[in-house]
C-alpha cells in the first residue's frame, strides 16, 4: 500500500497528474466481504448459532460506514486542495472487536457466548491493535465529516446480512 501511494505521489510531483491519496478505515456495509469481521459476526448471530466463534477481540477498529467512505471519495475528487495529499477517512473513534461483538448481538436481539477461536487469531507479528483514523484533514481541506453513527450502519448492514444470509456461510471460517 505504501508502495503504492509512494508511486502515485511521484507522478504528482514529477508529472501534475492529479492525485489525491485516500486512506479509507475499516469501511463496513451491505454487500461487504463475508471474510470481514462484521458480516462473520452477524452472520453467526443471524444463523441461530449457540456461540460466536471470533479470533482476538482486543484489537481496535475505526469503522466508517460505507456511504461515508463513498462521499469521502467525492469530496475529496473535487477538493483542489487535497491535490498530492493523502489524507485519511474515517470516524475518528474506535471499537474493539469485542464491543463490536457485543454492540452486534445488542442489534440483532441475540446474546451468546464469544469463543475465542485459535484458528482465527491473526500471528502476533502482522496484528495491528489499533487503528484509528485521523480525519482533521479531510475536514479542513473539503469539509468531509462521516455522517453515519456505527449502530445505525450496523442495523442497515444487520438488515442485508439477515435477507442475504445465503450468501454467507457463517459455519465456515473465511480466510
Amino acid at each position: 500500500k505504501i508502495a503504492a501511494d509512494k508511486m502515485a505521489e511521484s507522478y504528482y510531483r514529477s508529472f501534475g497528474l492529479p492525485v489525491v491519496i485516500v486512506r479509507p478505515f475499516n469501511t463496513f456495509g451491505p454487500r461487504q466481504s463475508a471474510r470481514a469481521v462484521i458480516p462473520t459476526i452477524l452472520s453467526q448471530l443471524l444463523s441461530n448459532k449457540d456461540r460466536l466463534r471470533l479470533g482476538s477481540l482486543e484489537p481496535e477498529r475505526d469503522l466508517t460506514f460505507v456511504t461515508d467512505t463513498v462521499e469521502g471519495f467525492l469530496a475529496l475528487g473535487q477538493c483542489d486542495a487535497a491535490l498530492g495529499r493523502t489524507i485519511n477517512l474515517g470516524t475518528g473513534v474506535a471499537v474493539t472487536v469485542g464491543e463490536l461483538a457485543r454492540r452486534c448481538m445488542r442489534i440483532v436481539g441475540r446474546e451468546v457466548p464469544i469463543e475465542q477461536d485459535s484458528a482465527r487469531v491473526r500471528p502476533e507479528q502482522s496484528e495491528v491493535m489499533a487503528l484509528i483514523s485521523d480525519r482533521r484533514l479531510a475536514r479542513e481541506l473539503c469539509g468531509w465529516e462521516p455522517r453515519m453513527s456505527l449502530d445505525e450502519g450496523l442495523n442497515r448492514t444487520a438488515d442485508f446480512v439477515r435477507s442475504h444470509l445465503g450468501l454467507y456461510r457463517p459455519e465456515e471460517y473465511q480466510r
